[in-house]
């Protein structure tokens, strides 16, 4: 669950920190006091875009943190990106700066928004106060009852199937259009390879024909000079070996009167046994050398081939055979492009494979739409609508990427008429009222510890406001749920109580501040959010008598 929100220098709040509790906490305040800044600071701190316009005028940077416990099931993820935390808290942090630079941490460890998005799914789930709103477009109402039912990855699953689908009909119709260009670019390719097969340059080949044509040119002066060197080291006067084996016959007899001669010695015995056997490669090296014409020419004869392929096909010499791999690639390519017999089987595989999923999607969906409709029907006896009826259609339709069915919302408003699109029969009222009782039906199936309520009450009052109230309390049972309210109703069913104001400072601007509020507190705020701004001694006890209820 949330712990704490640590908030500096964002929009109008200079400071704050607030610790949460487990249960049902309401924030109220009159209208304009920052309310929904709470949830706007706490979206931002969960990966929700930031601009300068967040910094509180005069602040270098707005700095939010949220504290929360670490989920068990998150410690896999965190350690897998180095984001391990040191004990039990999870601690997102963003800052904005006056330029609008973001920066974004997880437990004090530089990170992405996309990660702080990862981590905030898993977290909180926040309902907007125009969530209701969103009741009316058909794609809402489907990422409703999917959500619902737990089968959005089903979802996903049947939207690649049917990109997947299209993609394998995209790709058959272009290849029936295109058979002639397919031939001709066929027929281009094979007489490439062919010309490259003819060549039949294998890898490195070409650096050995160079390096044994280089070695054919110049074997004239690799005679000479292996001769030349041969005479200079093993020749009877004045040779190499002759000069070492005199210089060691001279030092030896008079290693026993000085034996730092030694060394010399030695050094000098080992460059005679160099000599001799470099005497010993030359003569091996001179046997294999001779003057070969013939291979020459064949030599000359290959480069020049090899050369002209090349600059045929305009690359170098040695890129040829990686060449030939590539045109063998793009022949196998364009070979099964025009394979039409196998492009219509993948295509109709892609089909099957998609018309398989999209039934167990459609299936799902079924079972869930009548749960949905049973428990909004239910809740709507208890939110002034009695005798309504709520229903969750499928109604078939040409197969898409969502499916092979439409969903739609239909409500009755009251007993004795038929239901109808919320759009054409729900007043706002009513569709705040049916949005409220689609977010805590859907809570209660959901994972994520956190539940924020930003203003979904709007537009009820009365009985039916004390109903919301105690719906949003029992839900806090199951998870810690936080609401942002302007109905005393709501308010007195809450667990914790804040209270959020605005107030000008001596400096001229305007602040606000959130406060918890003690049980003298909460009554005098749900007796000023029953009576106004002047608070009275029936107020109040109407306020006392709420609470206490």
């Amino acid at each position: 669950m949330l712990r704490s929100l640590l908030i500096r220098d964002f929009v109008i709040v200079d400071e704050a920190e607030i610790h949460f509790e487990p249960g049902f906490t309401v924030f109220s305040g009159e209208t304009g006091a920052g309310k929904s800044i709470l949830i706007d600071a706490l979206s931002l701190a969960l990966g929700a875009r930031g601009d300068a316009a967040m910094v509180r005028e005069g602040g270098a940077r707005a700095d939010v943190s949220a504290v929360f416990d670490a989920p068990s099931e998150l410690r896999d993820w965190l350690a897998g990106h180095d984001l391990d935390p040191a004990d039990d808290t999870l601690v997102l942090r963003r800052v904005i700066d006056a330029q609008g630079r973001s920066r974004a941490y997880v437990n004090g460890i530089p990170a992405t928004l996309a990660q702080l998005r990862e981590l905030g799914e898993t977290l909180v789930d926040i309902h907007g106060q125009h969530a209701h709103q969103s009741l009316l477009k058909p794609a809402s109402q489907r990422e409703l009852l999917d959500a619902q039912g737990g089968h959005l990855p089903l979802a996903r699953q049947v939207q690649q199937a049917w990109q997947q689908w299209q993609q394998a009909d995209k790709t058959l119709q272009q290849a029936t259009q295109n058979q002639a260009a397919l031939e001709q670019e066929r027929e281009r390719l094979e007489w490439q390879a062919a010309e490259l097969d003819r060549l039949g340059l294998a890898d490195g080949e070409w650096d050995t024909l160079s390096s044994e044509h280089n070695r054919l040119a110049h074997a004239q002066a690799l005679l000479d000079g292996a001769n030349q060197a041969l005479s200079a080291l093993d020749n009877d006067e004045g040779s190499v070996q002759h000069y070492l084996a005199a210089a060691t016959h001279q030092l030896a007899p008079l290693v026993r009167h000085d034996s730092q001669l030694q060394s010399i010695c030695d050094a000098i015995e080992s460059a005679r046994i160099a000599a001799a056997e470099a005497v010993s490669d030359l003569n091996s090296y001179l046997g294999r050398l001779e003057l070969d014409p013939q291979a020459l020419a064949q030599a000359e004869q290959r480069l020049s081939a090899v050369f002209e392929t090349a600059r045929k096909f305009r690359v170098e010499p040695a890129e040829l055979p990686g060449l030939r791999q590539q045109l063998q690639a793009r022949l196998e390519q364009t070979q099964a492009a025009g394979n039409l017999e196998a492009l219509a089987e993948q295509a109709a595989q892609a089909r099957q494979a998609y018309q398989e999923t999209a039934r167990q999607l459609s299936a799902a969906r079924q079972k869930t739409s009548k749960k949905l409709s049973a428990q909004v029907t239910e809740a709507m006896q208890t939110l002034a609508m009695k005798g309504g009826r709520f229903e969750a259609v499928l109604a078939p339709s040409q197969p898409s990427a969502h499916g092979d069915e439409t969903v739609e919302f239909l409500v009755a408003g009251h007993s004795g008429t038929r239901p109808r699109p919320l759009a054409k029969v729900a007043s706002g009222g009513e569709l705040a009222r049916l949005s409220l009782a689609l977010s805590v039906i859907a809570s209660q199936a959901a994972r994520v510890p956190t539940l924020i309520f930003d203003e979904v009450d709007t537009g009820v009052g009365g009985a039916v406001a004390e109903v919301v109230g105690r719906l949003l309390k029992q839900l806090g049972r199951r998870h810690q749920v936080l609401c942002v309210t302007h109905l005393p109703q709501v308010a007195a069913c809450g667990g914790h109580h804040y209270e959020v104001r605005k107030a000008p400072t001596k400096k001229g601007d305007t602040l606000s501040s959130i406060q918890p509020l003690d049980e003298q507190g909460r009554i005098d705020e749900v007796a000023r959010m029953l009576g106004g701004l002047t608070i009275t001694e029936t107020t109040r006890r109407h306020a006392r008598e709420m609470l206490a209820l």
